[in-house]
């Protein structure tokens, strides 16, 4: 693969932002919410068996070069790089993720951002496919910070450290945790390599694809197209390969190389 000259402008091209660059929260905050309504959270690569690297310029190429997606160790990787080119203090750390599970996860497999602004703290994820915080969190405990008809709260835990909790009803219910420990590019390798070669990985048997929109999201499960609007969820199968395509294009902007494996 060839070298590629990553550019911050066609990055922000990429994901349609046309705000101020001035390092502030309110930008910061933007930034977050393009880029989740822009590049697609998706596996399609583990699944058809391309190998992922993680090198910022090879994410580059991919995302905002060939306009496809990715998970969060590609998503938040370069996420990252975006805005220390914009001059933000950005911290890598690594998360558990709790949601749907009954027992102790086995493993940190999920990557997140600290953006410092001045004296405050900023929790970032772009890298998450199921319903995630649109803009990002205040880091400070027990505030409630609602966004839209969901709301957010950060606690504090001895052995695991920050949880980020999700209130569903009257329920708060852990969505992941992570620690501040400073994280390098390289510490994240064997976990994504875990995502995509061990057997019981689930981004190895189930197709995982989702954006934000305007008025909701889009998601895929077993090959069925969901677009979640105000009026409810309109779901549909693509009859055929060229169908599918052209939803793929049409629903998430992605389009791939010869032929897709359903």
């Amino acid at each position: 693969m060839g070298a590629w000259n990553m550019d911050a402008q066609l990055y922000l091209q990429r994901i349609g932002y046309t705000g101020k660059q001035d390092g502030s929260a309110e930008a910061l905050a933007e930034l977050q919410e393009r880029h989740l309504r822009s590049v697609p959270y998706e596996n399609l690569d583990i699944l058809q068996g391309i190998p992922l690297s993680l090198e910022p310029k090879h994410i580059y190429e991919k995302i905002v070069v060939r306009g496809r997606g990715g998970y969060c160790f590609e998503l938040n990787a370069l996420f990252g790089w975006l805005l220390r080119e914009l001059g933000y203090d950005v911290t890598d750390c690594f998360a558990r993720f709790w949601r749907d599970e009954t027992d102790l996860p086995p493993k940190r497999r999920h990557h997140v951002l600290l953006v410092r602004i001045g004296d405050s703290r900023y929790l970032c994820d772009v890298g998450v496919g199921g319903i995630v915080p649109k803009r990002p969190l205040l880091l400070l405990e027990g505030l409630e910070q609602p966004q839209g008809g969901e709301c957010y709260r950060l606690d504090r835990d001895a052995d695991f450290g920050w949880f980020l909790m999700e209130r569903k009803e009257s329920e708060w219910l852990r969505l992941f945790s992570f620690t501040e420990e400073r994280q390098l590019a390289k510490d994240y390798l064997m976990a994504s390599y875990w995502c995509e070669h061990a057997p019981d990985s689930i981004f190895r048997s189930v197709k995982m694809l989702a954006i934000q929109t305007e008025e909701g999201r889009n998601t895929i499960a077993e090959d069925e197209f969901r677009l979640f609007r105000k009026d409810g969820v309109h779901t549909f199968k693509p009859d055929n390969e060229a169908e599918y395509a052209e939803a793929l294009r049409t629903y998430f902007g992605i389009v791939l190389d010869g032929t897709t494996s359903k």
